[in-house]
Parts: structure tokens; sequence; C-alpha cells
């Protein structure tokens, strides 16, 4: 069954899909626009499904990227609860699941990524979840709460946020590491025994360096999780975090360009001129480090949102920004700009022992990367220098009685 509707295309009604199909209204672009959704709502901000919704402060309609009027008063067709199931670049059309077609003109690819599953035994036992959508959450909350025990398998940020929501909510919550130290992929150690440290102070547990063997249950609920010493970590529910793998399944199919993501270059092409891919499936330049990379953050969602809806309404490209991600955990704003590429020195500003402090990734004298807890004026202007590659002094820097400003002059 066709339905012919050309003009753009959006697979994926995410943070990436939702902004871009906004920008191409404001920027002026008139012919049709057809969003196709998997989940049965419009765009939403995600980062506050292991936070603010674990905790009953927010739901659907808070966190809506846009109220539901405003797709229909501008002419933006939602197609929710579908699913694209392949792409015809040559007769420019997506199909559906459900044996629709679609014509484009343009097609955007903002499918981003997945929860990795755990390939052990168990992993298939009811209370085993993941967290990537408002169903999920909802799911992992209604487990959560006094007398209930959460057990994360992954310490990276998501995991370590949905540990403080548990233990806000009155429940226990122990998070197991097969690295030595939590955030090892995307942290440095300061930061790893900072927030260790941290969460031990407000009761969540830790089992570091082990490694999970099994998911234990009773009655198909999951009860365990059993490690490799012969150990077996009680739980009420476990939340599987251990990486996100893109959802570029499609574009493999269609013969794009991937690599660990859709390769597309700095405007968000992909290697079909007709076809855009942005935010978290995509493998995008960045150009302060002359390399590729595969970033997650809502920060690169929009900042390729703008970069492809300018290049399809024929508007200038925007400057090339600095990546940034953030963290809340408990009282404590952790804010992360730049990569720390090719580091050879790292300086400490502040004490983490107040829990306000900077950590700066430099090479040579010039800053690659800043991860800030409480200390916003260092992250910013971090941010800035980053940006600007101008060489400063490392003793200036590290030394907090000189303000952010004075080490930037």
């Amino acid at each position: 069954m066709s339905e012919t509707k050309s003009g753009v295309v959006i697979i994926g009604a995410g943070h990436a899909g939702g902004t871009i199909a906004a920008l191409l209204r404001q920027y002026g672009y008139e012919a049709p626009i057809t969003l196709i959704g998997e989940e049965p709502l419009a765009p939403y901000q995600r980062p506050p499904l292991s936070k603010a919704w674990l905790k009953g402060e927010a739901d659907a309609d808070s966190l809506a990227l846009k109220p539901t009027e405003f797709y229909a008063e501008t002419g933006i067709e939602m197609l929710l609860d579908v699913r694209a199931s392949a792409i015809d670049r040559a007769a420019h059309t997506v199909a559906l699941h459900d044996g629709r077609t679609l014509a484009y003109e343009t097609l955007i690819i903002a499918t981003g990524a997945r929860a990795r599953s755990l390939p052990i035994p168990g992993a298939d036992l009811k209370g085993v979840l993941s967290l990537r959508s408002a169903a999920d959450a909802e799911e992992l909350k209604a487990s959560l709460g006094p007398g209930k025990r959460l057990a994360v398998i992954g310490g990276g940020y998501i995991g370590l946020e949905a540990a403080a929501s548990a233990r806000a909510l009155g429940g226990e919550a122990v998070v197991i590491e097969r690295e030595p130290r939590i955030l090892a992929r995307v942290a440095c150690e300061i930061l790893s025994d900072f927030f260790t440290a941290y969460h031990r102070a407000r009761g969540v547990d830790f089992e570091l360096g082990a490694f999970v063997e099994s998911l234990s249950g009773a009655d198909g609920h999951v009860n365990g999780v059993k490690l490799a010493d012969g150990r077996t970590i009680s739980c009420d529910v476990a939340l599987v975090g251990v990486g996100a793998p893109p959802n570029d399944e499609i574009a493999q199919a269609a013969g794009l360009d991937c690599n660990g993501g859709i390769v597309v270059d700095i405007h968000a092409r992909t290697s079909d001129p007709d076809i855009f891919a942005i935010g978290d499936v995509s493998h995008r330049p960045l150009p302060h480090y002359h390399r590729s990379f595969r970033l997650e953050s809502v920060a690169n969602a929009l900042e390729q949102a703008r970069q492809a809806a300018a290049a399809i309404t024929g508007r200038p490209p925007p400057a090339p920004e600095v990546t940034w991600n953030w963290s809340d955990q408990y009282d404590l704003k952790y804010q992360f700009a730049g990569m720390p590429f090719e580091i050879d020195d790292i300086v400490l500003r502040g004490d983490p022992a107040t829990a306000k402090f900077a950590v700066f990734h430099l090479t040579g004298d010039v800053i690659q990367a800043v991860e800030a807890v409480n200390a916003p004026a260092e992250f910013m202007a971090g941010r800035q220098l980053i940006a600007q590659r101008r060489p400063i002094s490392r003793s200036r820097l590290a030394d907090p009685t000189v303000s952010m400003k004075e080490v930037a002059a």
C-alpha cells in the first residue's frame, strides 16, 4: 500500500527527530514533514527518565519537547507506534511495518541507540530491565521503593543516576561493574573515585571487578545476580546498563556507509546526498579534534539537528560546537565538555572533598576536555578554551584563587 508524502521523512521521533522537525519549520521549510516513531508518545526529553521520572517528579506531558498541538499547527504529521522497516534509495521510499510506503525527497535517520543486552542465562527473566524509554522508566519506577533492592549491572552514568533515585525512594541499590572502577570508559580516575565514595556515603553498595555469569530467578522473576566468584547478589529488580549500540541496521541494509554508526559529514549528510543521519545513531566529524566519533548526548542531537536543518533549507552552516554532556546525582551537577584524546596531563582545580572541583585534560598547554562537579564557571570557561585551542598556564589553571576569566586571559 503506497502513501505518497514526499518532502522530508524523519525515521525516529526522539530528541533528535523531534528537534529537526521543529527546526525545519522554524527555518521556513514548507513541504510536508512526516515524523515516524516506534513509541506511542510524541518526542520527549530522555535524560530525566533515570532521575525525575523515577522519583515521580516528571511524566510524559512535562517532558514533551513541544505541546501536542504544535505538530498539527505546524503541519508536521506524526506516525507513532510505527516502525520503519526498509529504505529504497533508488525509489526514494521508506517501507513501514504495517505495509505502507512513504515517498521522500529528503530522508533523516534519527533512530538513536538501544540498550545492549546481556548474553547470559536469566537475561530474559521478568524484572531484568534497561532504561531507554518512558515505558522502561515506568516499569522500573514500579519496582523501586522501601524494602526493594535494585541491582545495577554496569557502572555508567545512567546506572548511577538510577541508583541515586532508588536511594531517594527509600530502597537499596548495588552497582556491579566488571572494571576495577566505575565510569572507566567515560571519566578519569579522580571522578570515578569521587562518585564511588559519594554514593557509598549515601548507602549504595559496589561490586567492582565483578563478572556477571548469570541471573537467577523464582517464578520467572529475577531475584539475584550470580558472579563469577560464586556469590549471588540478591535483588528485586536488575537494571542492565552496559552500553548502547546504534540502531543503524536499516541504514546498513540500504547500503549507506556505516562504521559503528552511520557515517556523516559536517552537515550530517550520509553517503547518499538525499539522506541525513543525526543523534546517537551517527558517526560524525569532530572538527576540534580532526577525527570522527559517535557521540551519545542531547547536545550532539541538537547540534546535528541544526546542521542538517541548515543544509536542507540552504541556510549557512552553524559553527562547530564543543561537545558536552551532564549527569545529575543527588545534589551533584556533573558537566563534561570536549573529548580527552591524546592527553599527556591532567590538572585538578579545587578539592574533591568539597564536592566542588574540576579536572582539565590537556595536550601540551591546550585544554582538550574538562570534567566539572558543581563548578559551572570551570565548565563554561573550559568549553570556551577548548574551542579556542589557546594555550593556558597550567599553574594558574590549578589555582582556584585565580578566576577562570583570568586563566582565559
